[in-house]
Formats: structure tokens, sequence, C-alpha cells
């Protein structure tokens, strides 16, 4: 988190986009070169262990890659950098109550650790929520997903639920800044599908969902 801080004051133009469950690395300059790698962007996975990954200079591939990841991120909620920063300063308190919990097995330090872990699961989801409604972030995943082919109903839950684990929580039912979390999720796919399918976005042939072609 530190280092997001940093380079959010380093670079004018940086972005943070928050995405759960990502786990790719990728790193595109322009439209010139994209390395695929198993190496994150420390000082350990760039000079210290051994990673693997590829290099494109291709420019149609360098572009696809680009394009995949753009893509991707739209789904995403974006993260000011004051928010991090208010983050940041929330997880140093965990780190100390943590701490704490640790070195005492006394139940009010325990308590008061979950209770501030429980806030600040509530504070990512805010985030999540921030600027997007359930059915926006939804309508997008499933436009996203149907952009590489179709796909049953049943093919797309899994799917959905694995881009949007945070929204698609079958443990939780809680409404956030107007965004549904939880278990009814399945349901606003539902409309959301329906939705895309009368703007002409989609269509149904009675088996798998298609994106159509400019929708």
């Amino acid at each position: 988190m530190e280092a997001l801080v940093d380079l959010s004051k380093a670079l004018p133009k940086f972005e943070l986009t928050h995405l759960p469950s990502l786990h790719a690395k990728a790193y595109i300059a322009d439209n010139r070169v994209a390395i695929i790698t198993s190496a994150n962007l420390t000082e350990a996975g760039l000079t210290g262990n051994i990673e693997y990954g590829v290099a494109f200079s291709d420019e149609h591939v360098v572009i696809e890659i680009r394009r995949d990841f753009e893509g991707y991120a739209l789904l995403g909620a974006k993260v000011e950098s004051t928010d991090v920063e208010s983050l940041l300063t929330t997880i140093s308190e965990l780190k100390g109550l943590f701490k704490k919990a640790e070195q005492s097995v006394r139940s009010q330090a325990r308590r008061a650790f979950d209770e501030k872990l429980r806030a600040t699961r509530f504070q990512i989801l805010r985030h999540r929520a921030k600027g997007k409604t359930t059915h926006a972030i939804l309508s997008d995943t499933i436009l996203f997903l149907l952009a590489r082919g179709p796909l049953r109903t049943t093919e797309l839950h899994p799917l959905i639920q694995q881009l949007n684990p945070d929204v698609c929580d079958d443990s939780i039912d809680r409404v956030i800044d107007g965004v549904h979390f939880g278990k009814r999720w399945k349901h606003y796919v539902r409309n959301a599908q329906q939705f895309l399918k009368r703007h002409g976005q989609i269509r149904f042939d009675g088996d798998r969902w298609h994106l159509v072609s400019g929708g």
C-alpha cells in the first residue's frame, strides 16, 4: 500500500483500479511492447526472484493484450489516491491490533481486531460500489464475457462470480450505496441479461447468449 501511495505522488497520470482476485501480471508500453510474467512489480519480483515470462513486440499482439486489459479494467472501480492513503492508515491500525491479538489471548483485543477487520472489509466494498450500480457492474461483465464467444447461462454464472466475487458473495446479503452484494446476485444477472437483450446488445438463441455485433 505504501508503494501505491508513492506511485500516486510520483506519477501525474497514475490511476488505480480495484479488481478482486486479479492475479495476472502484464506490463504494457504504449502499443510497442507487452510483457506477461509471473513477476510482481516489486524489488524481489524484478531483481531477486527467479521468474518466468514472455515479451511481445508484434504490434497486433500488443494491441490485443492492451485492449483486453483495458476492457477488463472497465469492470473495476476507480480508487482515488486519497482513498489509498485512508486505507493505508486503516491497515496500519489493523496491523497494530493484530500484533496485540497475537501477544495476548484477551478477548477484548481479539474483539477489537475482528471489529476493525469487518469495518475495513466494508470500506473496501464501499470503494467497489463507488460510481456503479449492481446492474451496471453485471451488465459490463456479461458484455465482457460474451465478447469471447457465446455462453449458456450456466456457463456465465461461474465466470461472473469469478470476476466479481465481492458482488456475487453467496455468504452475505448487503446493500452498500445502492449496490447489492450477496445471495441474490443471480437474480440481478437475469435482470441484466434481459435489459441487454431488450436494448439489442445481446441475443439468446434458445441455448446460448451471443454478443450482437456493435453491441
